[in-house]
């Protein structure tokens, strides 16, 4: 029973160590790369097991390149790996460039790999270019008719700007702007809709593509459609604002009426008020002759002859105005 026991743990021994020793010594590994005809060492596979890098990456990759033709250096695919680069992704665009005759060395792949951009898609993209669709980009031409224009544009990758060069999201925004600068400058909206090759020609011209990761190859105009009518709006809009502000001219000057009435109103009611204290004072002052000798009975009575004749021709006055 000891002894069972006892060669049991033997044996699981035998297979752990096994285990480690194929894990850190990949044999089968080394014998794929061997009869793909890729030279490495079953020493090399052992320390990149120490050095942090996958064996298996880096022997698919020298065997891919090895197939394909295209020489790799294996310090450089577990420097660029390290570096925390796509080991793959960098093989796969080389190979590629390789077949469709595209010049792409290998410092210039892990650049565009580092710089955080697909390499192998800008050398598909190469090959096969790409379509863009513009989002809708809306213009008004001289006649104040507002056009809303949507565009796809077609480029192609250009590897030697892709570090360093502006995205899609510029190409975009320059190709926006091209098309309302076209539209902008046309005297008519009909002739912008009867030649929408022109917007792709002015813009095309403008080389939008200058300091850029592509390479625009065509503008094409999908669709046109007419918008609101942007001149009438502003004429309305300057139009309503112009009555406003005689609306608000026409109210001022009434104010500054009112105003000068109420004035006018107060002055009569301030004249007024003087006049009925001077004749408030003419009892006084009758009084005032009578003590000092200088008015008589007589002389009086001439005065009060006199208000009430005047005050009979004011109420004859009256009557006639109402009868008229």
């Amino acid at each position: 029973m000891i002894e069972s026991v006892g060669l049991l743990g033997v044996v699981i021994g035998i297979i752990v160590l096994l285990f480690i020793m194929l894990y850190f010594i990949p044999i089968g590994l080394w014998f794929s790369a061997l009869v793909s005809g890729v030279q490495i060492s079953l020493l090399q596979l052992f320390l990149m097991r120490f050095r942090k890098v996958p064996p298996g990456v880096i022997v698919r990759a020298l065997i891919e390149g090895t197939k394909a033709g295209v020489p790799l250096n294996r310090d450089a695919l577990e420097a660029h790996f390290l570096a925390g680069g796509h080991v793959a992704r960098v093989v796969h665009a080389l190979v590629s460039a390789s077949k469709a005759n595209i010049d792409l060395s290998f410092n210039m792949a892990t650049a565009i790999d580092l710089a955080g951009r697909d390499v192998f898609e800008a050398v598909q993209m190469s090959v096969n270019p790409k379509v863009i669709n513009t989002p809708p980009v809306t213009a008004v031409s001289k006649d104040g008719i507002q056009l809303i224009a949507k565009a796809r544009v077609t480029v192609r990758a250009n590897i030697k700007q892709l570090v360093g060069g502006a995205g899609e999201e510029t190409v975009l925004a320059r190709v926006g702007e091209g098309i309302v600068s076209s539209i902008g400058s046309s005297h008519s909206h009909k002739s912008v809709l009867e030649n929408p090759d022109f917007i792709s020609r002015v813009v095309l011209e403008k080389g939008l593509d200058a300091g850029t990761a592509f390479e625009i190859l065509s503008i094409d105009i999908a669709d046109i459609d007419i918008g609101k009518n942007i001149g009438a709006a502003l004429q309305m809009d300057q139009a309503e604002a112009d009555k406003n502000i005689a609306q608000a001219k026409a109210e001022e000057r009434r104010s500054m009426a009112v105003a000068l009435e109420q004035e006018m109103i107060a002055k009569a009611q301030e004249m007024k008020a003087k006049v009925i204290e001077a004749e408030a004072k003419i009892p006084l002052a009758i009084a005032e002759a009578f003590r000092n000798g200088h008015l008589g009975v007589m002389d009086y009575m001439k005065y009060k002859n006199i208000i009430a004749d005047t005050a009979m021709r004011d109420s004859i006055a009256g009557e006639e105005k109402k009868t008229t």
